[in-house]
């Protein structure tokens, strides 16, 4: 009888320690995705708002691409065909 309860207390013991082991794979494997997930987060945050800052700005360099990206635009918002000219065949 004593021999029976003490393998079922060393069985209720394992499983305890069994269940904590997968209870502590599991934190870590939720904190390392939830690291990575703030991680990118604040990634973008930073992103965000350094292009804010950049788009703000009144550097001669930043205003220059902003010029050229207009004129870019413009040339790609033309026609490849003049007014009048014949179709292509």
């Amino acid at each position: 009888m004593w021999l029976f309860l003490v393998v079922l207390a060393a069985l209720q013991l394992y499983a305890v320690r069994e269940l904590l082991a997968a209870f502590a794979l599991f934190i870590l494997v939720f904190g390392t995705i939830a690291a990575f997930v703030s991680s990118l987060y604040l990634l973008q945050k930073a992103w965000e708002t350094g292009v804010g800052r950049v788009a703000a700005s009144q550097n001669f360099l930043i205003l220059g691409a902003r010029r050229t990206a207009g004129a870019i635009e413009d040339w790609s918002r033309r026609s490849l065909r003049r007014p009048g000219s014949a179709p292509a065949r």
